[in-house]
């Protein structure tokens, strides 16, 4: 298995833990693996476009894929500030497979292109991530390598 959500479903099935990340109703299972991709082809696709650019040589750089995957990264920020306005996970009011694909594309997205301020529920959702212990911990041990981000890691977080 080489795909982080495969991975995690087949751990989940085979070895679960004291915390389910695929519900068992097949329903809220389906809103589940639906915010798990959305994370990984409509948020961590486009900036991973925008770092990828960022290291190409000079003058080999994609200004129309750069724009373009910063709109992706727009239009995504938008539908998710309606989709946790009424949420406190990705998939509803449980912690699951979906929120393990928002945290580190949410933290790289921000870093990337800045999510406005004026998505407070996005904002608050990323907020609720950076908080849960598992995911602070991975941010606490990663910190020595933040230079290593090519676009620069800010101070926050």
């Amino acid at each position: 298995m080489i795909e982080a959500g495969i991975i995690i479903e087949y751990l989940d099935l085979h070895h679960p833990g004291p915390v389910r990340l695929i519900p068992d109703d097949p329903r809220a299972a389906l809103v589940v693996r639906t915010m798990d991709l959305f994370f990984d082809n409509y948020v961590s696709t486009p900036l991973q476009k925008i770092v990828i650019d960022s290291i190409r040589p000079a003058g080999s750089g994609d200004p129309y894929g750069d724009d373009e995957a910063r709109r992706m990264l727009e239009t995504s920020y938008r539908w998710l500030e309606e989709r946790m306005a009424e949420r406190t996970w990705a998939a509803g009011d449980t912690f699951s497979l979906a929120d393990c694909a928002a945290a580190p594309s949410l933290i790289y997205a921000d870093w990337t292109h800045r999510i406005d301020a004026s998505f407070v529920h996005l904002h608050a959702y990323r907020s609720r991530l950076l908080a849960r212990s598992s995911f602070a911990r991975a941010v606490e041990e990663a910190l020595p390598f933040r230079h290593d981000f090519p676009l620069g890691a800010p101070d926050r977080d």
